[in-house]
């Protein structure tokens, strides 16, 4: 019996050793000669934990922002009249605001344009005809005035256009499809657009309205000539036109949200004139440039850079003519677009990238009679162009 228990010893310590187990617990293991060491503590390493940098976004306190636009709305809505008009050919509205005690009120063009009556209506109820004082069919602007209480007149304030940003928020008010007093909150979509004038030349081509504010805050029939305000109440724009993709039921253009407006600092700077003179006399320079510059065109035109205003054509005698700027003559592979005309890629030392931001910054600054001096570049060398503006034909 002790042979048999002896045996069975030897294959249970054989039995550990293959296996690595010692008969005083698993914390051992066997080395050497058979003698037992305690296991070493391996150090657990420390997780290694990667930095993702990250955006602070803020919510937005929606309560703020609400109690904003009620005092907003109850603060401007009062300066914003409907405008009701009669034609030769049927009845039609439109918005407008009042800009100052006097009377006067600001509109679109083709709100007023060949209309037989105005009528306008303050959100008061008070109701009286208006007359038409000046027009601005370049950049669809119109002043009319009024003789109601002196009361009855609360002026908005014009804010700096060219101190909105794009994603800014932006209010409309007006009275589309003759819901008079809307307000309607956006964003400004874009800044510099262009539009075409409703004046034409003697050509049939239209003229280009500059400095353009584009939005998403809904603009639809019956809009036109109100304000686009920022949130201190202050307008940046006049609404003018949305950009349509289908017709209503009801027959009028369906808003897609794309809406457009004249900035405020055009509006700034015509005004005095439409109330004083009538009109107002744009600088003028003759010449049709391409606005923006595709991979094909660049490459078509051999032009060294990408960006600038390319001269396509020139007014025979116009101001641009008469400064030595040259429009393309050669032809190219692309129907229409010929080589060889100068590059605009700098107006008075300011950056020209497209052709939107030289005439945003000629309307805003130049008038006829005033020299603005282009840097271009012709087959290759810059030079610097001195010319004399004229006045819109």
């Amino acid at each position: 019996m002790k042979n048999k228990t002896g045996k069975i010893f030897v294959i249970l310590l054989i039995a550990m050793v293959v296996l690595a187990c010692s008969p005083f617990g698993l914390q051992y293991v066997l080395r050497g000669q058979g003698t037992a060491t305690p296991t070493p503590e391996l150090p657990i390493p420390e997780p290694q934990v990667t930095e993702t940098p990250t955006t602070n976004v803020v919510a937005p306190n929606i309560v703020d922002l609400n109690d904003t636009l009620v005092a907003l709305y109850e603060k401007v809505s009062p300066g914003v009249v409907s405008i009701q008009f009669s034609t030769t050919e049927g009845e039609g509205l439109g918005s407008g605001f009042v800009v100052d005690k006097q009377g006067h009120i600001v509109t679109n063009y083709h709100v007023v344009q060949d209309v037989d009556s105005l009528e306008v209506h303050f959100a008061s109820g008070e109701k009286a005809y208006a007359k038409v004082l000046g027009v601005d069919p370049d950049s669809d602007l119109a002043v009319i005035s009024v003789d109601v209480p002196e009361e009855e007149l609360m002026p908005l304030t014009l804010g700096d256009s060219d101190a909105a940003k794009v994603g800014q928020l932006v209010v409309a008010i007006g009275n589309p499809f003759g819901l008079s007093g809307t307000t309607t909150l956006g964003v400004i979509s874009g800044r510099g657009r262009i539009l075409d004038s409703l004046r034409t030349t003697a050509s049939g081509t239209a003229f280009s309205a500059g400095d353009v504010i584009q939005t998403d805050a809904l603009i639809n029939p019956g809009n036109s000539g109100g304000p686009l305000l920022n949130l201190n109440g202050e307008v940046i724009g006049v609404n003018r036109a949305i950009q349509t993709s289908g017709i209503t039921l009801t027959g009028e253009a369906a808003n897609t949200g794309i809406g457009f407006a004249v900035s405020s600092n055009i509006l700034r700077r015509v005004l005095p004139s439409l109330i004083e003179n009538g009109y107002y006399d744009y600088p003028y320079l003759g010449l049709t440039a391409l606005n923006s510059l595709s991979l094909m065109v660049i490459e078509t035109l051999g032009l060294p850079q990408e960006t600038g205003a390319y001269i396509t054509d020139v007014v025979p005698g116009g101001p641009a003519d008469q400064a030595g700027l040259r429009g393309g003559t050669r032809r190219t592979n692309i129907t229409g677009l010929y080589a060889g005309g100068d590059l605009i890629i700098a107006a008075d030392g300011h950056p020209v990238k497209e052709f939107s931001d030289l005439l945003s910054y000629m309307i805003l600054n130049k008038a006829p009679g005033d020299v603005i001096t282009f840097t271009i570049l012709r087959d290759g060398e810059q030079l610097e162009v001195p010319v004399t503006l004229g006045s819109r034909p």
